[in-house]
């Protein structure tokens, strides 16, 4: 198997999250972040364990010796919290240094390592080629919840209907796929009843859960969705 088509689309998703995270001061990592109970640090924090738990999947995927995520449940908690208690300056070298031990792990994967099966936290077993895309949810969609004026316009379109057939997968996984069918320029998703339209930005922002649905149109209102992740 070849590199994941992906791996692009993971290089530029962590270009984003570190123009959200240069246009941050200091003082500016103990707000909230658009992400409800969230603060900024926290969310960096998350990011920068984030990539050491995808590293040890990929570990796992050049050794073949079973190395999860995290060893618990208990213990990412206890990772996010050690690094959001981080003075600013070392946080920010953390993000980043994380997102280079990610890095190295990618580049330094043989070809045939990518269809390795590995098991994400919530206990789906899938091919280590999908690693590159866990990580492209969680900087491109973080990178917006930094709130530092990244918005999901500033993503790119194919990666955006790519979040929302993630989306949908998801529930389609947990038998919960909403009745509805979301449209955005020529893109259309689901095939229920009740039709909502509007911008991509605005259709991928409700969605993932990052708004109530701010500029788009619907038959009756806006609908509650099932939760994303």
């Amino acid at each position: 198997m070849s590199r994941p088509a992906t791996l692009d689309r993971w290089a530029e998703g962590e270009r984003l999250l570190g123009t959200a995270l240069g246009r941050l001061t200091d003082a500016e990592f103990d707000a909230p972040s658009l992400l409800p109970g969230w603060a900024r640090r926290q969310l960096l924090a998350h990011l920068a364990r984030n990539a050491d738990a995808l590293v040890n999947l990929l570990t796992w995927a050049r050794t073949g010796v079973e190395t999860p995520m995290y060893p618990s449940a208990e213990a990412r908690e206890a990772g996010i919290a050690e690094a959001a208690a981080f003075d600013a300056p070392r946080l920010r070298a953390e993000v980043l240094a994380a997102a280079g031990r990610l890095a190295d792990a990618v580049h330094g994967l043989p070809e045939e390592a990518w269809t390795a099966t590995v098991r994400t936290a919530q206990g789906r077993d899938v091919p280590a080629a999908e690693v590159p895309w866990m990580r492209c949810r969680e900087v491109y969609v973080h990178a917006v919840d930094l709130d530092a004026g990244v918005t999901f316009a500033d993503v790119a379109e194919d990666v955006q209907a790519a979040l929302i057939d993630d989306v949908f997968g998801m529930w389609e996984r947990r038998g919960q796929l909403p009745d509805v069918r979301v449209t955005a320029g020529d893109r259309t998703w689901g095939t229920g009843s009740l039709a909502v339209s509007g911008p991509l930005p605005a259709v991928t922002g409700w969605l993932t859960g990052r708004s109530a649905g701010k500029g788009l149109d619907a038959d009756g209102g806006i609908p509650e969705v099932p939760a994303w992740l």
